[in-house]
């Protein structure tokens, strides 16, 4: 349990880091910023934490079951971004997309904050005796230049747009799936069936064709009036 919240929290901080080579310098600032600053406040609770409160949270079923609340309506935000930006490459966006797609820009990812109160309660773990304050603003500050560091270099390696975007979109995919692993916390079971439901299995190949068959309609149609207005 505790190797899927890592990768979890890897993903969550790449997902982060993709997402500040989408703003402008000054937008990139203000983000690392107020990471910087959570961090920093955030030293009061990291020095209430303890290793075995920590395990608690990740053995608690329904804690777990509301974080992955908050893991879906994060992932949903960048999803939507990425449908968004993608759209935008190929030709202007409406006045209510391009305001949609400026809000999304501005949710950096909602996990992020608690991946940086965990690495804050372990570095404070890592240095007893430490003075607190002195660690939360190192801390802070780290995090501030390291994520606008890691942004311009993968900007730098990485300079085409789409595939960012495609690489953000596959990071928040992975996030999705693993954060249904973390969910069910050990709780599924796997019950052998040597049986086939062949009404069921038709009825999603069925539902498949036909989800197939209309966005081809919907793509031939949308093509056809592009070509119209075009003549």
């Amino acid at each position: 349990m505790e190797t899927v919240v890592l990768i979890i929290m890897l993903m969550v901080s790449l997902s982060f880091v993709l997402k500040l080579t989408w703003h402008s310098p000054v937008g990139a600032a203000v983000t690392a910023a107020l990471a910087a600053l959570f961090v920093f406040f955030a030293q009061d609770a990291a020095t209430a934490q303890s290793k075995t409160r920590i395990a608690d949270v990740l053995a608690d079923p329904a804690l777990m079951l509301d974080i992955s609340v908050v893991l879906t309506v994060d992932v949903a935000f960048q999803l939507l971004f990425c449908f968004l930006k993608a759209r935008s490459l190929g030709s202007p966006l409406p006045r209510a997309a391009k305001a949609v797609a400026g809000v999304c820009l501005w949710v950096p990812g909602l996990l992020i904050f608690p991946v940086l109160f965990a690495l804050l309660v372990e570095i404070i773990f890592s240095m007893p005796g430490a003075d607190f304050t002195l660690v939360a603003a190192s801390t802070a500050a780290a995090a501030a230049a390291g994520s606008l560091l890691l942004a311009y270099g993968a900007k730098a390696l990485i300079p085409e747009d789409d595939m960012r975007l495609e690489l953000l979109f596959l990071v928040n995919v992975i996030i999705a799936a693993l954060g249904i692993v973390a969910t069910v916390n050990g709780r599924t079971s796997a019950t052998p069936c040597g049986e086939v439901d062949a009404a069921a299995l038709a009825a999603t190949a069925a539902l498949a064709l036909a989800g197939a068959a209309a966005g081809c309609v919907i793509y031939r149609f949308t093509e056809t009036k592009k070509i119209s207005k075009i003549k």
